[in-house]
């Protein structure tokens, strides 16, 4: 298994925010730092742009001695298929983005779980479609097989710069199958623990800083009750849960709509 989380300094909406500190380290050696927590992630790498402005992510890499690939910066399907190559993977390749630094290792683990305990059965497995888990533990796994596909015969701009785009708006061509939060809830769209604004920066260092300190592998049940704790933490970014990619291209997509996303 390899497990590649995509990483890049350009953000219009907030630069280089996976530089930012999180209790003493930037967010995404932090997120490193979950990802590798997760037993069944195999192989953990970093893939970034190969534009000169994401050179200090490579040296970050190397100080912290994280393997990093460089590629594509809008083709991201591409990015993914030439470094499944470069670490010579054969089997199956995890996307998981570098703005879920708050993502639960057992998230992981229970996601690729499922797809080793069910091999051969399924080419692309996730837990986004539809999505249950609070916003920003999203896990995509996908065979390398299924991978090649994709790269090879994807042609509309949001099936490369998303990468998985092509699995589940095919679900004709490819086996696919979902995980859903074992307790039958869905905070997809009321729980945002993803980064993409400067309200997500707060919201997510507030819980590094209520919880890291005593217990730097705080899970999501850990979070979830600090929230009910301190409601002041929730609401920091509250009025952007639901707010995603989907709602730029709900005219291009087919099996999302806008009960998926929420404008901002």
């Amino acid at each position: 298994m390899l497990t590649l989380i995509q990483a890049r300094r350009g953000s219009s909406r907030l630069p280089d925010k996976v530089s930012l500190d999180l209790c003493g380290q930037p967010l995404l050696v932090r997120q490193v730092e979950r990802v590798q927590l997760a037993t069944q992630a195999g192989r953990v790498a970093v893939i970034i742009t190969d534009e000169p402005g994401d050179d200090p992510l490579a040296d970050l890499c190397q100080q912290h001695s994280i393997e990093v690939f460089r590629g594509s910066a809008l083709d991201l399907l591409d990015r993914h298929y030439q470094a499944a190559r470069h670490f010579g993977e054969k089997e199956a390749v995890v996307k998981i983005p570098s703005d879920c630094p708050l993502i639960d290792p057992a998230v992981i683990d229970k996601v690729l779980g499922f797809f080793v305990h069910n091999l051969g059965q399924y080419d692309f497995v996730s837990n986004l479609h539809p999505a249950t888990y609070p916003d920003g533990n999203d896990v995509e796994v996908m065979t390398l097989g299924a991978l090649e596909t994709a790269w090879r015969e994807a042609r509309r701009p949001l099936e490369r710069e998303h990468t998985t785009p092509f699995f589940w708006e095919n679900p004709d061509r490819f086996r696919l199958a979902n995980v859903t939060w074992e307790t039958g809830l869905d905070y997809s769209m009321s729980h945002r623990f993803t980064i993409d604004y400067p309200a997500d920066y707060q919201f997510i260092k507030a819980v590094y800083e209520a919880l890291y300190p005593g217990n730097p592998t705080f899970s999501l049940g850990d979070i979830l009750t600090l929230l009910k704790q301190r409601p002041d933490i929730y609401g920091l970014n509250a009025d952007l849960a639901g707010v995603n990619w989907y709602r730029n291209h709900l005219d291009e997509l087919r099996t999302v709509d806008e009960t998926n996303t929420k404008q901002l």
